[in-house]
């Protein structure tokens, strides 16, 4: 594909960079992203991969928009409350990016439908707020060896890592199973600082950038965690679990779990 003069100059910024150039933007035009949440984390990060040029990104959400989520939901506005989110979010992309593709899901992604959709897609983002919907997402993505960017947030903290499968560690390797019902605090509960929802989407959505373009070095085997309240970050290295359940040589999962679940924070 050739771009526009108008497609150029919107990319400009872009095309500047020697790691990045008219080839890397081509990159970016043919990729498509898939982005599970459009909530807190998912809204910047498809926000930021709209400008960025991404040619398809994929969102996938059941909610509709709610008043509480404003502080720190930026794709959804005011006038949008009680309208699919999947919906509110895609308008804004297209209207920041006409040359973006948003293809929406207003469904939940279940052990049913998440190997189907996500196959789909080059990148997978990890924007969902809930300990189920996270293992979920990791195991579908280490079954079609898809490249996870997790991220979790939690009132003043937010967490990201890079997971390639077959490479790195998987989100089991560390956290072996969801937490029981009731041991995490809920959403309403714990609260959340609506700018790190910002600061960690936006990690992520550089994370995607540069899997795709093959630049730099991801974030696999490390977590990084974010601390609002020092504004200090802490990077935890991290390795393939022997024993991981999913991933290890000894793996019992080979088919996608449904767990309950909460409405529960998570990191």
């Amino acid at each position: 594909m050739s771009f526009t003069e108008d497609q150029i100059t919107r990319y400009s910024r872009h095309i500047l960079l020697p790691e990045v150039g008219g080839k890397g933007q081509k990159k970016l035009s043919q990729a498509k992203v898939f982005v599970v949440g459009a909530g807190g984390l998912g809204c910047p990060v498809a926000y930021y991969l709209g400008a960025a040029g991404i040619g398809t990104i994929g969102l996938i959400d059941s909610d509709v928009v709610d008043l509480s989520n404003l502080q720190r939901q930026v794709l959804h506005h005011t006038p949008d409350v009680g309208r699919p989110k999947t919906l509110s979010a895609k308008e804004k992309i297209q209207a920041l990016n006409p040359d973006v593709q948003v293809n929406t899901y207003e469904e939940r992604l279940t052990a049913q439908n998440a190997r189907e959709l996500i196959n789909q897609y080059d990148v997978v983002i990890d924007g969902v707020d809930n300990f189920p919907a996270k293992f979920l997402i990791n195991d579908a993505c280490y079954m079609e060896n898809k490249p996870l960017v997790h991220g979790g947030i939690l009132r003043f903290e937010g967490r990201v890592m890079t997971i390639v499968p077959n490479e790195s560690a998987c989100y089991r390797c560390i956290f072996k199973n969801p937490p029981p019902p009731g041991v995490v605090p809920t959403c309403q509960e714990a609260g959340i600082i609506g700018v790190v929802a910002g600061i960690i989407g936006t990690i992520q959505a550089t994370e995607a950038v540069k899997l795709i373009l093959k630049i730099g070095q991801p974030l696999t085997d490390r977590l990084l965690d974010f601390d609002a309240r020092t504004t200090t970050f802490r990077e935890i290295r991290v390795k393939q679990n022997p024993s991981c359940t999913l991933c290890g040589p000894s793996a019992s999962i080979t088919e996608l779990i449904d767990y309950d679940e909460p409405e529960a924070c998570a990191l």
